[in-house]
Parts: structure tokens; sequence; C-alpha cells
């Protein structure tokens, strides 16, 4: 799905974006500028995931990167770039979510429900965990 949704930015001319930005990109939009663990928190996603995302929108040149209030810090901000593409990305967002919804009609079971279903398992028993359980390694 998020090869199919960023085919979208590219028929739009949009490119260097990805799905994954979106979010990141909307929200800043609407707080200002905020340091990468604001961030993280306000979007429920790790630091490190949110580290990793803020990099490939700085290398993108859709947000800036300032020292923060104390040395560990950084606020980030969004450039003209980042800013313009906000309303395009609003509305994306909403076509998604109307998207996943037709979907969620259309098969006997809602992908809402199933995704919610995966990741209370996961936090149960982690991928990483579910693999080495049944890793059986080769003879050295």
């Amino acid at each position: 799905m998020d090869a199919e949704i960023e085919q979208v930015y590219v028929e739009r001319g949009i490119e260097g974006v990805r799905p994954r930005f979106a979010y990141p990109l909307i929200r800043l939009a609407h707080t200002g500028p905020l340091t990468i663990r604001e961030l993280a928190e306000s979007l429920n996603r790790s630091h490190s995931a949110i580290s990793q995302t803020i990099a490939a929108l700085r290398k993108e040149g859709l947000v800036t990167s300032e020292p923060g209030p104390d040395a560990r810090t950084r606020r980030i901000d969004l450039t003209e770039r980042g800013r313009a593409l906000v309303p395009f990305l609003e509305s994306e967002w909403r076509a998604t979510h109307a998207a996943v919804a037709e979907l969620d009609a259309e098969v006997p079971y809602a992908l809402t429900v199933v995704v919610e279903e995966l990741r209370r398992a996961l936090e149960h028993r982690s991928m990483r965990q579910r693999i080495l359980h049944h890793l059986v390694e080769p003879p050295g």
C-alpha cells in the first residue's frame, strides 16, 4: 500500500516524499517546532523511528533542525517546501482513511481490527522472539 501511495505522490510531481513522512509533516504544521522526543510522543512512535524519519525529511529538504533548549535536543521545523506539501498530504491522508474504510467494508475482516490484533500480539511476544523460537541454526 505504501508503494501505491508513493505512486500517487510521484504522479502529482512530488518527488522524494514517502508515506511515512505525511503524519510528522502534518503534525509539525499544526504544532510548530518540536523536539524529536516531543514529536515522537505526539505521534505515539519511538524516538528512534522518528529520529530516522527526521534524518530522511532533512535529506529531502522538508524540515530543518536547530539546537533545542539544551545541548541534547534539536528542534525540528518545516521548511518552505515541507509547509507547501502539507495541504496535499492532509488531503491524501483523508483519502487514504476513506480507502481503508472502503476496504474494511469489502472484506470479511476489518483491516483496522487485524492491525490492532497484530499490534497487541506483537506487544505480548515480539516478532524477534517468535523468529528466535523457530530458528534452527545450521550446523557450524
